[in-house]
């Protein structure tokens, strides 16, 4: 996949790193919504609105692709290799956010 399609996504809003995140395997919109929030520890709260329209947009895109469950009912989607790529660059990026801050912060004064 095209460099300007990973630079598309860099940097990933929080509701969609979290969304990547939780589809290293395949897995299905509530579930989704569930592991973002224990993930988080209650920080980060997906709506159905949100979770779908991101997913509409990551489908199209190639960065996530539906699979086929047992659960016929449900949608279920997993990270496509384009996906695990962006995944991996963003996890780097704040990755270098946090250390370049680190000492600073670490040494500010209340």
């Amino acid at each position: 996949m095209s460099e300007k399609m990973i630079q598309k996504y860099i940097p990933l809003t929080e509701a969609t790193y979290y969304i990547l995140l939780s589809m290293i395997e395949p897995i299905h919109g509530y579930k989704l919504m569930q592991n973002v929030e224990e993930m988080t520890s209650g920080k980060v709260k997906l709506g159905p609105g949100t979770l779908y329209g991101a997913t509409s947009k990551l489908v199209k895109d190639e960065v996530i692709e539906q699979v086929v469950t047992e659960d016929e009912r449900r949608k279920s989607y997993k990270l496509t290799s384009l996906g695990r790529q962006i995944l991996k660059l963003e996890y780097e990026r704040l990755k270098s956010q946090v250390r370049d801050g680190e000492e600073i912060v670490e040494n500010l004064e209340d």
